[in-house]
């Protein structure tokens, strides 16, 4: 199947599947139709979310679910290519190296990202495998290895034939691991994002979009928001705006810095080797580099652009703002990347079909920050600092913001995420 075929289609086991799917073109549409009849909207809320990209958009969807009256304040429209969550595809994995801490509010995730999909009818989880590449003494093959033990997480070891055999595209170095997560897979961010801003329509919320928020304020027992259109008083505030975080949480914004990250789309020689159904996603750890790539994934139903997505995982990038960050396509940055294809994927680069920027907002221990702001506490709930491994997170991450808001605590296991840790 050429490229032409397969941007409105997939030559995959999911077809059906893919098929059935609202174009990401049509949802977007019907989204904006939602959001474009709120024109008239209340002062008063239970709780105002500060940024509704997906950590924000899944919050609304918590709290209207639960009742509670909920505005949503976007700057840009929703979703937007200039923070931190688009991208067409995000990895979604159990066996976390990052710390096996996490793996309890994976487990949660998996659970409402299905039943995201068991209340909109639509898949936004694809199992493709995660194929997890490095040295045996690489400190994230170890944590891989390491959560994968401790919570009993299927984890293949495959031998230099067995990875052959199954996964022919690659060619690792002498020494190397081969890890495969057989229930990892990818998750699919604008449509997601738009089918939890839709379900926070559904269920009331109040949503505005190109709106800015100019500043916070305590008044009269809550809070006074006050924006480049309007002004608006709730009892409880939830930030979750990406980069722009640290410019609405005092005190903690000296703990977040903004890095600028390139990714970019391939063709490869043979198109249908890394297909979705033919190629999984995977990452590879090299001289203290980590790349990560997807299949190719049809752009009609899912968001383009079309092509085999790769980046590097570099939380030590290009400081920035987010304001004036450079997104211009860089010769060096496609240069890393087709480089660490000709070395670990050799037939995935004969030309770049497209490369876009995105934002990391990293912590100075790289996990995130799931608190009450300091000075704050009961009132002012942070979601932040995701540092490039958050969307996996996202539908139980939005339930932690959910249950700190509006009851004070949450179930989950956050206690290693607490902005306390930076005292």
């Amino acid at each position: 199947m050429d490229r032409r075929r397969f941007i409105q289609t997939a030559s995959t086991a999911s077809a059906a599947t893919l098929a059935s799917m609202l174009p990401i073109a049509d949802l977007h549409a019907r989204v904006k139709a939602g959001l474009d009849k709120l024109t008239q909207i209340p002062q008063t809320y239970d709780a105002i979310v500060l940024g509704v990209g997906s950590m924000g958009a899944a919050t609304c969807f918590q709290l209207a679910r639960q009742g509670f009256r909920v505005l949503g304040l976007e700057q840009f429209d929703i979703p937007h290519e200039l923070g931190s969550h688009t991208g067409q595809s995000r990895i979604i994995r159990k066996a976390y190296a990052e710390h096996p801490d996490y793996v309890p509010l994976l487990e949660r995730a998996y659970e409402n990202w299905k039943a995201l999909e068991e209340e909109t009818g639509t898949q936004v989880y694809f199992r493709t495998g995660l194929l997890y590449c490095g040295q045996s003494e690489d400190p994230f093959i170890k944590g891989v290895k390491f959560s994968s033990g401790k919570y009993q997480i299927p984890l293949q070891a495959l031998s230099i034939e067995e990875a052959g055999r199954k996964f022919p595209q690659f060619r690792l170095p002498h020494g190397f691991e081969r890890l495969l997560e057989p229930d990892a897979g990818l998750l699919t961010p604008e449509r997601s994002i738009l089918l939890y801003t839709e379900l926070a329509l559904r269920y009331g919320a109040f949503i505005r979009t190109r709106e800015k928020v100019r500043s916070w304020t305590r008044d009269n027992g809550g809070f006074l928001v006050k924006t480049d259109l309007g002004d608006y008083q709730a009892k409880k505030l939830i930030v979750t705006a990406g980069p722009w975080a640290g410019s609405l949480l005092p005190g903690l914004d000296r703990h977040l810095t903004v890095t600028r990250q390139a990714m970019a789309w391939m063709q490869p020689e043979r198109w249908d080797d890394f297909t979705l159904g033919n190629f999984p996603c995977w990452i590879i750890e090299h001289d203290g580099r980590a790349f990560y790539g997807f299949p190719i994934l049809p752009a009609g139903q899912l968001g383009g652009p079309v092509g085999l997505k790769v980046a590097m995982h570099y939380p030590g990038g290009e400081v920035t703002l987010p304001d004036v960050v450079d997104r211009r396509s860089r010769k060096e940055d496609e240069e890393i990347l087709v480089e660490a294809l000709r070395q670990h994927i050799p037939g995935a680069w004969t030309a770049t079909l497209a490369m876009k920027t995105c934002l990391y907002t990293n912590t100075p221990d790289k996990d995130f920050v799931l608190d009450f702001l300091p000075g704050y506490e009961g009132d002012v709930v942070i979601g932040a600092g995701f540092s490039g491994h958050g969307f996996k997170f996202v539908s139980a991450v939005s339930e932690v913001l959910s249950d700190l808001a509006m009851k004070g605590s949450t179930s989950l296991p956050i206690g290693f995420l607490r902005a306390s840790r930076f005292s």
